[in-house]
């Protein structure tokens, strides 16, 4: 049994497997060399040679127990036709969302525009250095993937004015994108990701009356879908204010939360298995205080099934000396 699964499925407290979000990427220098050659991002991510061995980078690296595809959530709407381009310094950039002309694309159209990420995982999964580690495949929460379809960039602090003026657009959309999720996740499956993330990275952005609508409801579909698929799903509702309710709804295998949670408090509340947690930023500070805080998760959660991961992605600007430094740290907890 590979070691997520362990904690995931058998709900194990003897040890705590480690994966970090974003692993795969921009602190190693291996990468940075691969991305200065290939500047433009959604074409990397489509180069299944080069994102395979993004992906497995970290792994030649740490002794990390996962290996989560280098890919972005923004593949879903560029596979449905909506212009995604990524600019320095600024982010992703989306073009106008027709509406007209995403409903015509089906099924076959939206697999054959993104189907070398799938040849990625395939490559990924196959690899003899990963017969007893987990392949990650991910996906954009329904809500995230809407608030970048119609804002057109990230909101950072605030979505549009009149983002939610069109219900009717909104609503048909969200159907869209569940639709063509469900498509994702099932040929990131059948090629091999043995674990699915959701990262709803702007959960934190709607009032609680909205909730029910934008995260609850399109969640527990993709939630439940995947379960159908025999495939364990985690889910990362980032800066959401009541993740104990999240999970008695949406009722996901695994739930990662942000580095705002109170760690105690959420032990106390969710029965779960329990992922991540700590600042990326502790990783930009010395060796003593890493191993605190690191040490902090692993005492709170240590009867608890608990995946030891970040509170968000890995930073830039992090010495991959202190991400190994990290690895072991859990290992010889």
């Amino acid at each position: 049994m590979k070691p997520l699964d362990k904690i995931i499925t058998c709900k194990d407290t003897s040890f705590k497997p480690i994966w970090i979000m974003r692993q795969a990427g921009r602190y190693l220098p291996e990468f940075r060399k691969i991305r200065k050659e290939n500047p433009d991002f959604i074409s990397l991510c489509l180069n299944d040679d080069l994102s395979s061995e993004i992906t497995l980078q970290p792994l030649k690296r740490f002794n990390l127990d996962a290996a989560i595809i280098f890919s972005d959530i923004l593949m879903l709407p560029y596979g449905l036709g909506q212009k995604v381009e990524f600019e320095k310094n600024f982010g992703p950039k989306l073009g106008k969302l027709n509406l007209n002309e995403i409903t015509k694309i089906d099924d076959v159209d939206f697999v054959e525009k993104i189907h070398r990420v799938y040849k990625a995982i395939k490559k990924v999964s196959s690899d003899a250095s990963l017969k007893n580690k987990n392949t990650i495949g991910f996906v954009g929460a329904p809500w995230t993937l809407l608030v970048y379809m119609i804002n057109q960039q990230s909101p950072k602090k605030d979505l549009k004015k009149d983002f939610f003026r069109d219900e009717s657009l909104i609503n048909r959309v969200l159907l869209i994108i569940e639709k063509f999720l469900k498509v994702h996740i099932k040929n990131q499956i059948d090629n091999g990701a043995n674990i699915i993330q959701i990262f709803d990275s702007w959960a934190g952005l709607l009032e609680e009356k909205n909730l029910p609508n934008y995260i609850y409801s399109p969640t527990l579909n993709l939630v439940n879908y995947t379960k159908s698929l025999n495939v364990p799903v985690i889910c990362f509702p980032r800066e959401i204010k009541n993740y104990k309710e999240f999970c008695d709804i949406v009722k996901p295998d695994a739930i990662s939360i942000d580095y705002n949670v109170n760690p105690q408090k959420i032990l106390g509340e969710v029965d779960i298995p329990i992922q991540g947690g700590m600042d990326p930023k502790i990783l930009l500070t010395d060796k003593e205080t890493l191993k605190k805080e690191a040490s902090k998760y692993l005492d709170i959660f240590k009867d608890h099934p608990y995946i030891f991961n970040l509170g968000h992605g890995v930073l830039p600007e992090t010495d991959p000396n202190m991400f190994d430094y990290l690895v072991k740290t859990v290992k010889n907890y």
